[in-house]
């Protein structure tokens, strides 16, 4: 079965920008990798990566919540499967599950929100089974958040690598999956 990898990012990034360019790379990367993306399936990052892994010949799927987000039209127009989720739960809950490994690019709280519960469950496995999901976060304001994290909670380092653009992370990513 073909590795998933889960891609978080902000909703808000337009394609004239360099973080939209960016997530453009990070999923033809993947693409490249052979791996299947998932994303939240809408606009901003979650489109620029879905797009990236679209162009370069990789299966996209787009995690939705018609219902969380009524005023949102769909997947973007390179998902080819779209899962929608009944709640902004369960769409985390599909991501991270149906995914081998994320990666978080820039974004605010609901792209925080995905990467910690993905932190999270990777700690919990850590423990039980001495091995987890990998989880790559990408620059700012991650790079700062996580290492404030780990000291002040003591949460076991290494579980979140930090990577300072898409290639790294996508590097890191392949290199645990593969």
């Amino acid at each position: 079965m073909t590795a998933r990898v889960a891609v978080f990012g902000a909703s808000t990034a337009a394609p004239s920008t360099d973080r939209y360019q960016q997530g453009v790379r990070c999923g033809q990367l993947l693409a490249a990798e052979g791996f299947v993306v998932m994303t939240g399936g809408y606009g901003g990052l979650m489109e620029a990566v879905s797009r990236g892994a679209h162009e370069g010949g990789g299966h996209v799927i787009g995690v939705t919540a018609p219902t969380v987000f009524p005023r949102r039209s769909g997947a973007n127009q390179y998902v080819a499967e779209e899962i929608p989720a009944p709640s902004l739960i369960e769409r985390i809950g599909i991501l991270i599950d149906g995914s081998d490994g994320s990666i978080a690019l820039p974004g605010s709280l609901g792209t925080m929100t995905e990467l910690l519960v993905a932190w999270n469950l990777a700690y919990v496995d850590a423990g039980a089974e001495g091995r987890s999901k990998p989880i790559v976060a990408v620059g700012e304001p991650w790079d700062g958040l996580i290492r404030h994290l780990e000291l002040d909670l003591s949460i076991t380092p290494g579980l979140v690598d930090l990577a300072e653009d898409v290639d790294q992370a996508v590097h890191l990513v392949s290199a645990r999956l593969h």
